[in-house]
């Protein structure tokens, strides 16, 4: 269960429930709180000037033990740099080290390796679309998040786990149609949005109210290959898909 980014409450409804959760704690206050904690922090290979480390203390925040990795990175503005140092995340996770592997298909002797191990929560909530640096603004920009004030504390728990499962949808809608078009692994929300989930088409229904049919706009950028993702995950569902005029 990727718990996106929930408040203490919202990770305590699941973990009550019996989910296990891997996500990022929504508040960087108290990311950067928690990096008092860390005694090892590791550089990231794969994003430049991130590091990480375990924050090494026993919380009681939260119903069922947490595991929790603090991220830093600097700002990219001197202004920012100038305020602080660093900008910081954590991430939250049930998941233990041989889970964490086998999701990633790493070798099972990974999990000796302290380091690759930290290196692999990291790279897991990577996976679900995008850098923790880049998921906020990409959210943002793809699917119109912005702060919003309700008045009333559980409009503003329903904003938040709209925005989550918006996000969490376009992750998983990528997964499923890089699968008949590999392009798309590299879209990110906005132009998934913009220019794959703003093709237009027609539905064609038969008498049982059955989908028939899907024909998309031929006129529409990407339409080729849009159809060819949708044919591979409808494969077996004997449904139709076509380009032509709509």
């Amino acid at each position: 269960m990727d718990a996106g980014g929930g408040s203490l409450d919202q990770v305590n409804w699941l973990l009550e429930r019996g989910y296990q959760i891997h996500g990022k704690d929504i508040s960087p206050v108290r990311a950067e709180s928690f990096a008092q904690f860390v005694t090892h922090w590791i550089a990231d290979p794969q994003h430049p000037h991130r590091q990480m480390g375990w924050a090494e203390c026993e919380c009681t925040d939260f119903v069922h033990p947490v595991k929790r990795l603090v991220l830093r990175w600097p700002p990219m503005s001197e202004e920012k740099r100038k305020k602080s140092p660093f900008h910081y995340a954590c991430l939250l996770s049930t998941l233990e080290p041989a889970e964490v592997i086998r999701q990633l298909s790493l070798p099972v002797h990974t999990v000796e390796n302290d380091d690759a191990v930290t290196l692999a929560y990291s790279t897991l909530y990577d996976k679900r679309g995008g850098a923790v640096e880049v998921e906020i603004k990409e959210s943002k920009q793809g699917i119109g998040i912005n702060k919003r004030s309700k008045k009333r504390f559980a409009a503003q728990q329903m904003v938040m786990l709209l925005g989550s499962l918006a996000h969490n949808l376009l992750v998983w809608s990528r997964r499923w149609l890089a699968a008949g078009a590999p392009r798309f692994a590299k879209y990110g929300a906005l132009r998934i949005v913009h220019d794959l989930f703003h093709i237009n088409g027609l539905l064609e229904f038969g008498e049982a109210g059955k989908l028939l049919r899907i024909t998309l706009n031929q006129a529409a950028p990407y339409v080729r290959e849009m159809a060819s993702a949708l044919t591979k995950l409808l494969d077996g569902e004997e449904i139709e898909i076509k380009v032509g005029v709509t």
